[in-house]
């Protein structure tokens, strides 16, 4: 569950995400907090919101609010400080610039508080092919029907449209708009996939095949991570070519008619990345137990990416993988960890957990 500490203020709250760093958005945030104490457009436009759970990104919120802005071309004078559009001013010297953009436009600020974050980092498609590689040898089957919890727009649901390699292999079209290059340490045997069918859901699906979607995503990446940047725009130009469907519903309600179809001697895998920190235990527990049951009746995976539990603050993402087959104990793995944004992914062999 999220939550947040009632003893700290969202300024302090701001500054502890800022911490430090001399980037665009530590600059901002740090101004941010500033205003938001000194009773400025800030403290305005997050009225009502004092309470919001810590994993509620109020402030990467209300920066992708005024990233929307500057590209409508709603707020020019911000460009100089977008590297993404170019930009090349220093970041400490864009606060005041944007404390003036968000005075100027309360309203679409206070509106863009009600959005989540949704980046669909591309990059976590690296992490989705480790898995299928090894759900993929340790089953013998390679037709994939690939279904994602949390899709976002659905843009990791194109996987076998991207580029990968590594020190010794390559894996995708060599022609892809998207590739991701020696984003894998560690032991990784590729082998052949085919994707059969893709389908995912979310509370809030982005469709990215329109100008509105396109722009909401990207409002989200940092404008100074350029090869984020270059990976969404080429993701997007493939999600247009290659539509998939993401149906607007919760996880628990959607799994059971998807793990009832297909066809069963396809390999059906489960796939979510850094979704369940979200989820109400209750809905963690309910998917748990969905593919549990269906997973002692025909063959199934799940690759997860995710935190562990109650680890600590400044842990990675763990990559894992699950695997049923009617008959036989359940095969369980963990295979390293991965960056946020997916690239790299640190593989440190399959080493089976405990059930």
């Amino acid at each position: 569950m999220l939550a947040w500490d009632a003893g700290q203020t969202l300024a302090e709250r701001f500054r502890a995400h800022a911490g430090d760093d001399r980037h665009l958005y530590a600059w901002a945030i740090r101004g941010m907090a500033d205003d938001w104490e000194a009773g400025g457009p800030v403290r305005e436009v997050c009225a009502g919101y004092e309470n919001a759970p810590n994993g509620a990104a109020l402030q990467l919120r209300l920066l992708a609010a005024v990233f929307r802005l500057v590209l409508r071309g709603q707020a020019p004078e911000l460009v100089p400080f977008y590297a993404c559009l170019g930009g090349t001013e220093p970041p400490e010297l864009a606060w005041p610039v944007m404390r003036t953009t968000i005075a100027e436009h309360l309203a679409s600020v206070r509106e863009g508080l009600e959005i989540a974050p949704q980046t669909n980092e591309v990059g976590r498609s690296v992490a989705l092919l480790a898995g299928l590689f090894d759900l993929a040898a340790a089953s013998g089957v390679r037709r994939i029907r690939l279904l994602e919890l949390g899709a976002s727009a659905g843009l990791n649901l194109l996987v076998d449209r991207f580029r990968f390699s590594g020190d010794d292999w390559t894996w995708g079209p060599p022609d892809a708009t998207v590739a991701l290059l020696d984003s894998v340490e560690g032991p990784i045997t590729p082998g052949p996939l085919e994707i059969v069918a893709r389908r995912g859901c979310d509370l809030s699906p982005v469709d990215p095949t329109t100008d509105e979607g396109s722009l909401l995503l990207t409002s989200f990446v940092w404008p100074f991570d350029l090869h984020r940047h270059a990976r969404l725009a080429g993701a997007l130009t493939v999600a247009r070519e290659h539509p998939v469907v993401v149906d607007r519903a919760a996880a628990r309600s959607w799994l059971p008619g998807q793990l009832a179809a297909g066809d069963p001697t396809d390999l059906t895998v489960v796939w979510h990345s850094i979704t369940q920190l979200y989820w109400p235990v209750e809905e963690v527990q309910a998917v748990e137990q969905l593919l549990t049951d269906h997973g002692g009746e025909r063959l199934l995976g799940q690759v997860g990416m995710e935190f562990a539990p109650g680890g600590a603050s400044n842990a990675m993402p763990e990559l894992r993988t699950q695997l049923w087959r009617p008959g036989q104990p359940v095969r369980r793995r963990r295979l390293g960890t991965v960056h946020h944004h997916g690239v790299p992914v640190r593989l440190t062999g399959t080493d089976p957990s405990s059930e």
